[in-house]
């Protein structure tokens, strides 16, 4: 396989931050709109831009629900963020390998850069494309363009990876092929309906996949 970029997707793909942003989103929406939300409610806000979720709850108070939720979110991530098994060593062994890698994100890249850090993964990645860098988020290709760019290469030989709806259309509105991971908090069977190219089990499938040896 002739693929030597790869284009990532944070959370949910490479950490493990479901726990920090269900909490997040239960502290501020029971402090907007008291018992209206439970867990499994939130669960469908995972994956957009806040903004996109917070409207459809209160289009006049989303951006204040915002900065809520991002206080609640900063000040608990080191304690509620997990690590995926596998992850570090496959994006370990990809880098060694020589591979472009690059975090495309709804986040902001500042928090973004902390769930890098937490885990180890910051060396690892040259590029990081925030909310914050683009005017349209995912699944436009917007985002995946300025990755590319800034990486200094073309779609062509790139791959986009992740866990919603969000990545896996970006990847196939660019013309790219894209993996889904089976431990998305949207289930496997939600992936697997998307028709993403490949589903890893695993994130070390991706070394299958790419033909890629690890030591």
């Amino acid at each position: 396989m002739n693929i030597k970029t790869l284009l990532f997707d944070l959370d949910g793909t490479l950490i493990n931050t479901n726990e920090l942003i269900i909490a997040s989103f239960l502290h501020t929406l029971e402090h907007y709109k008291p018992g209206e939300y439970d867990r499994e409610k939130v669960i469908t806000f995972i994956g957009p831009p806040l903004a996109d979720s917070f409207k459809t709850v209160d289009a006049e108070r989303y951006e204040e629900m915002i900065d809520f939720y991002r206080t609640h979110n900063h000040a608990f991530h080191d304690e509620l963020v997990r690590e995926y098994e596998g992850v570090f060593e496959t994006i370990k062994t990809l880098h060694e390998k020589g591979y472009n890698l690059a975090i495309v994100t709804t986040k902001i890249r500042k928090t973004a850069l902390m769930g890098l850090k937490l885990m180890n993964l910051d060396s690892y990645f040259d590029v990081v494309v925030g909310l914050d860098d683009v005017t349209h988020a995912k699944p436009h290709t917007e985002p995946l363009e300025l990755a590319l760019e800034r990486l200094g290469v073309t779609k062509e030989g790139a791959m986009m990876i992740g866990d919603s709806p969000h990545d896996i259309h970006a990847g196939k509105n660019l013309g790219i092929p894209t993996a889904g991971v089976s431990w998305s908090i949207k289930g496997e069977e939600a992936i697997r309906a998307l028709e993403p190219d490949y589903v890893l089990e695993t994130m070390a499938d991706l070394l299958d996949i790419l033909e890629v040896e690890s030591e």
